[in-house]
């Protein structure tokens, strides 16, 4: 501990009075919803609604609006056959909702705020028939002071209206750049999350409501804002870090004079620093060091560890005021990485952790739900399949919401990290002053909220809007013109958040790649996508990327899964005379009956089936094995080729773990948490040390093993022959501490098996395997095959 912490007593913290009252009320639960088709005679003020004959339902907050029609049976489920179209209409309409509530008691010279943490979209919200404010951001957390408008004594009424956004966004005029198709361009001017105009993983569900949580809460006179604890530096060999406290207060007072505030960082009970002085101004800087520093790693690197830490506001007479706790983790992280990679110029893009290289496998996080009211009742179980597969990041796509505290403090404490895309995707996005201030406040919100965890250790601009130009006009059009990604979202980063990097898109076309002679094979960070062939392909194996953050295969669903989102009469036969049947096209994803834009998405499984193993079974239980399996080699030889190619190659970020939503897609979970294959093959070889073996190079097989820790990990290995049990190779070894080691080799044979690679680290136990052989395997044989892989599925 450093002298400057040792002055400090250890009853810095003790003999306060009581804080002043923050309560919070949540008006989460039973509200009163009424709809209808916005005209000229929809009720635009709550007085017009009492008038009106529109009908109304029970509605549940949070909520969205389709889940309370559903519940009142005025639909049909949308999760099955082609029930998602007759939700079009509603696009259209006018949403009340309305409920009633007692006002808090709050202390003298306090003010009543209402909450919303996510509004869906264009609101007004009315307190006892006083429009109060709108919003028109369904990402971002609303606030707005109810204080003069509140009846103390008796009832108070709250009404929020909600507008359509459709009917919003056709107030603007589209340029021409931006894309078109099933990615419908008329939702760039609006703030929902990208994915409900329709994407090819997402139905297109433009919904309404208040989707998280609303509450009253009462605001102290004087209290503390802007608290964020950064690591500034650190010396992991000598277990030293320099730590900076930023903390503003806001006050009614017409001073700060005699107010103290106090600091504590503690961990296990164990305070570490402690710190009090007199307030001075209105916002201010603490730096200090740290000895004997627990780092927080991410997983296999080390103990994700966490402080408690501790600012407290208080008066001249030691009345506590204001308090704010905070999880901290004492953790640098740099982005290092080249504008292109080339065969003269390799470059590179890798993540470091308190100086340490980290090879990154993990997988995108796409929205857990198209209706996000639910969002919240999936979370645990997926985060456990994060964990259970052993991913240390996950990359958060740009088309979805921005997840909550619940989600980032479940990264912080497992030590996954976190890629945070920011909320815009695939698309060229409006230009002028008032849409790029409005993405200004959302990132500047974001930021603020999301900043105080360590597992988020990068921003990203958006999801593939430099690569979208390419898309549309077949020819280079410059996206370092894109205001938002190059001038707008940096400065906020640079202004809230300057510890942590940034890259403008993923992938990112910068200046250099753009304005030389750069093409896809020359980005340091890729989205392989491509022909969506044999997944040995010179497409994925010759890239020079050092870093992928999508790449994935087609896997069909299990059968109860196909069951349950389709209507019985369409789950057999799923094609007629080459062409899939109705409702397995909408799962594919299509956006609108009429829509053609991706008829030929399903056709990925068939093909590929077809590449592995010759041939499409007709029967849908071996179909489905076939497409499972397919999917499921083809992710575990993506990890393993990046994997054992570290640090040449220093991470990959596979797409993607589960649905949210009942759909034909490279997710190796469905919607309803049914697990696919490829769960399986991923769970093996994403163990923080594993043995793997490499496609023959001059007649020989590479026997690698792998390891992502920062402790060597010795270990032995047999392989042997599936099918007639002989003993290929076996070996002892020792894999150094964040390395690979090349155990020795195999040499080529003829024919097509399977091998089994029963490996050893330390006392446990583990198996893998690898595919020998040119496609196409007879499906029979892997059948067989794959019996000796003892897989118990779920």
């Amino acid at each position: 501990m450093t002298k400057i912490v040792m002055l400090f007593t250890a009853t810095l913290l003790g003999n306060v009075a009581p804080a002043q009252d923050s309560s919070r009320i949540s008006l989460d639960g039973r509200w009163k919803l009424s709809y209808g088709l916005l005209d000229r005679d929809a009720p635009s003020t709550p007085a017009d609604l009492k008038k009106s004959h529109w009908p109304s339902v029970p509605a549940t907050v949070p909520g969205n609006v389709e889940l309370d029609l559903l519940a009142s049976g005025r639909i049909q489920n949308p999760e099955t056959g082609n029930n998602v179209y007759a939700l079009r209409k509603y696009e259209a309409y006018r949403w009340w909702y309305e409920r009633t509530f007692e006002a808090p008691r709050r202390a003298a010279g306090g003010s009543v705020e209402i909450v919303f943490e996510g509004l869906d979209c264009f609101g007004s919200i009315w307190v006892n028939n006083t429009l109060v404010g709108k919003t028109d951001d369904m990402l971002i957390e609303h606030r707005f002071d109810v204080t003069a408008l509140l009846n103390t004594r008796g009832e108070n009424t709250l009404a929020v209206c909600i507008d359509p956004a459709v009917a919003e966004a056709q107030k603007y005029t589209n340029g021409v750049l931006g894309t078109r198709g099933d990615f419908s361009p008329e939702g760039v001017h609006v703030r929902k999350a990208p994915h409900m105009f329709g994407w090819d993983i997402m139905p297109r569900l433009v919904s309404a409501g208040i989707w998280r949580d609303v509450r009253l809460e009462i605001r102290k006179p004087t209290g503390l804002r802007g608290i964020y604890w950064m690591t500034n530096s650190v010396d992991v060999p000598a277990k030293k870090a320099e730590i900076i406290l930023d903390w503003e207060v806001s006050t009614e007072r017409p001073s700060v004079e005699g107010l103290r505030m106090e600091v504590a960082l503690s961990r296990g009970g164990d305070t570490v620093y402690r710190d009090s002085f007199p307030v001075i101004c209105y916002a201010g800087r603490q730096r200090f060091s740290l000895d004997e520093v627990a780092f927080w790693w991410p997983r296999g690197y080390g103990d994700p560890a966490l402080y408690d830490g501790v600012v407290r506001l208080l008066d001249a007479g030691n009345v506590l005021l204001d308090e704010c706790r905070q999880n901290v983790g004492i953790r640098t992280a740099e982005l290092i990485r080249s504008d292109v990679a080339t065969a003269d110029h390799p470059g590179e893009f890798l993540f470091r952790i308190n100086g340490e290289k980290v090879f990154v496998r993990g997988t995108n996080w796409v929205p857990l739900d198209a209706l996000h009211s639910r969002d919240r009742l999936h979370l645990d179980d997926v985060f456990r399949m994060v964990t259970d597969l052993n991913c240390n990041m996950v990359r958060c796509w740009g088309g979805n919401v921005y997840e909550d505290h619940r989600f980032f403090d479940l990264c912080d404490e497992q030590g996954v990290m976190v890629w945070q895309d920011f909320a815009l995707g695939c698309t060229e996005y409006p230009q002028d002053d008032g849409f790029v201030g409005k993405i200004r406040n959302e990132a500047i919100a974001t930021v603020e909220k999301l900043r105080e965890h360590p597992s988020l250790v990068l921003w990203s601009g958006n999801n593939e809007n430099d690569a979208s130009l390419d898309w549309t006009f077949r020819r280079r059009i410059d996206p370092g013109l894109d205001r938002i990604s190059r001038e707008v979202l940096p400065r906020v980063i640079w202004e809230f958040d300057p510890l942590r990097p940034y890259v403008p898109s993923s992938p990112y076309y910068s200046d250099q790649f753009f304005k030389g002679d750069g093409d896809q094979t020359t980005l340091p960070e890729v989205h392989l996508w491509g022909p969506r062939g044999y997944y040995k392909a010179p497409f994925y194996t010759a890239t020079r990327a050092h870093f992928v953050s999508e790449i994935g295969y087609h896997g069909c669903p299990n059968r109860p899964s196909i069951e349950r989102m389709f209507d019985k009469e369409f789950v057999y036969p799923w094609t007629a005379d080459g062409k899939w049947n109705d409702e397995w096209q909408t799962k594919g994803v299509r956006a609108h009956p009429l829509s053609h834009a991706i008829d030929g998405r399903n056709d990925l499984m068939t093909k590929q089936v077809r590449i592995l193993f010759g041939d499409v079974p007709k029967d849908l239980d071996t179909f489905i094995f076939a497409s499972q399996a397919v999917q499921a080699e083809a992710v575990k030889y993506f990890i393993e080729f990046w994997r054992m190619d570290r640090f040449r190659r220093s991470g990959i970020i596979w797409w993607n773990l589960r649905d949210g939503w009942p759909i034909l897609s490279d997710a190796v979970v469905d919607y309803y948490n049914s697990r696919k294959l490829a769960y399986y093959y991923i769970r093996r070889v994403q163990r923080n040390a594993c043995v793997m073996i490499g496609d023959a190079r001059e007649g020989k097989h590479p026997v690698v093993g792998v390891n992502d820790t920062r402790v060597e990990q010795p270990g032995s290995v047999v392989v042997r022959d599936a099918a007639t049990g002989e003993t290929l190779f076996s070996a002892s070894f020792t894999i150094p501490a964040n390395g690979s080691v090349r155990i020795g080799d195999i040499p080529g044979r003829q024919g097509q098996s399977m091998w089994l690679i029963e490996y050893a680290i330390g006392k446990e136990k583990f198996l893998n395997h690898y595919l020998h052989g040119e496609p196409p395997f007879r499906l029979p044989d892997y059948q067989r095959w794959y019996s000796a892989l003892k897989i118990e599925r779920d």
